[in-house]
């Protein structure tokens, strides 16, 4: 492979990784921390599942309906939770630009490309979806993605273990897991994989 499909696998490969490791981390958390885990785990392998390459696979017409469905539950739940901290807003813009994509990218839904790893036919596409509401959404994760860069730098520089004691690995593994230097590398990492989606609607 080369070229944008090569980015499709990356970008597959990118999100399924940071799902797979958030889904990890609901080991050791629990209360906000293990519903902030889950919805990120979703997040996580629901962008891989719509970054496949369409030279392996052509979602069907009715997948992209279940993709709106399942992120428009997640949307809710997180409108629900939102209350209790503002990590849950961000995962109602999360969820919701999640359902944005895929009635766009749905047959008739404006777009004639696939998603971001669908990007094999992205060149080639005209434009879909509501321009101003993309470009408000690509300004908010290109935000998010430089503010949890700033974040990330001061933690990572840190180093050493954290009041809570998970700074090292336990016999569960969920010490490690649960490090809060990478659990938000993950959310920036998937910040950067919905810009990069973002950009082929």
């Amino acid at each position: 492979m080369h070229g944008p499909a090569m980015s499709g696998w990356l970008l597959m490969a990118l999100c399924a990784l940071t799902g797979a490791y958030c889904l990890l981390r609901t080991r050791g958390e629990t209360g906000e921390g293990l519903r902030a885990a889950r919805a990120e785990a979703l997040m996580g392998f629901g962008m891989a599942a719509m970054a496949v390459p369409t030279a392996v696979m052509t979602p069907p017409a009715w997948g992209w309906a279940v993709y709106a469905v399942l992120f428009g539950a997640a949307s809710v739940r997180a409108l629900w939770f939102s209350p209790r901290g503002g990590h849950h807003l961000h995962h109602l813009v999360g969820s919701s630009a999640m359902v944005y994509m895929a009635l766009t990218m749905a047959p008739g839904g404006g777009g004639a490309a696939g998603h971001g790893g669908h990007a094999d036919h992205a060149m080639a596409a005209t434009a879909g979806g509501i321009p101003l509401l993309t470009g408000l959404l690509l300004a908010y994760f290109a935000a998010y993605v430089l503010r949890a860069g700033a974040r990330l730098i001061p933690v990572a520089a840190g180093g050493g273990p954290t009041g809570n004691g998970v700074g090292g690995p336990t016999g569960d593994g969920s010490g490690w897991a649960a490090r809060p230097e990478l659990a938000l590398a993950c959310r920036m990492t998937m910040g950067i994989a919905m810009f990069a989606m973002l950009l082929t609607v």
